[in-house]
């Protein structure tokens, strides 16, 4: 089976019950969106199913529209993910995404 890695870091784990790491059955990415329809399945996607289904409170503290928060870097397999297409990044199997909050209080 295909699988995804998503962890969460910096504070953004506390929206999701303190899990810093899910292992998440590619398939079960996409929504009802036109992108599984054609079998491509995006960060869009994950952000999209992470809101439906692992998100636990506060989700403008995560998400913003359909798009991430400003202040949360995600990087997937260790490189910023505007270097890999941003939103629109097709999902392979084994990839690793991560979410981090770089605001914090003081």
């Amino acid at each position: 089976m295909a699988v995804i890695h998503v962890e969460f870091a910096g504070g953004v784990e506390l929206l999701f019950d303190n899990v810093k790491k899910l292992t998440i059955p590619l398939e079960c990415v996409g929504g009802d969106t036109a992108s599984k329809e054609n079998k491509i399945l995006t960060i869009k996607d994950l952000l999209q199913r992470l809101r439906q289904s692992y998100l636990k409170q506060r989700p403008e503290l995560f998400l913003q529209g359909d798009s991430i928060k400003p202040g949360i870097l995600v990087v997937i397999n260790d490189c910023d993910w505007e270097l890999m297409g941003g939103p629109d990044y097709a999902l392979a199997p084994g990839d690793t995404v991560v979410f981090i909050s770089t605001l914090h209080g003081g």
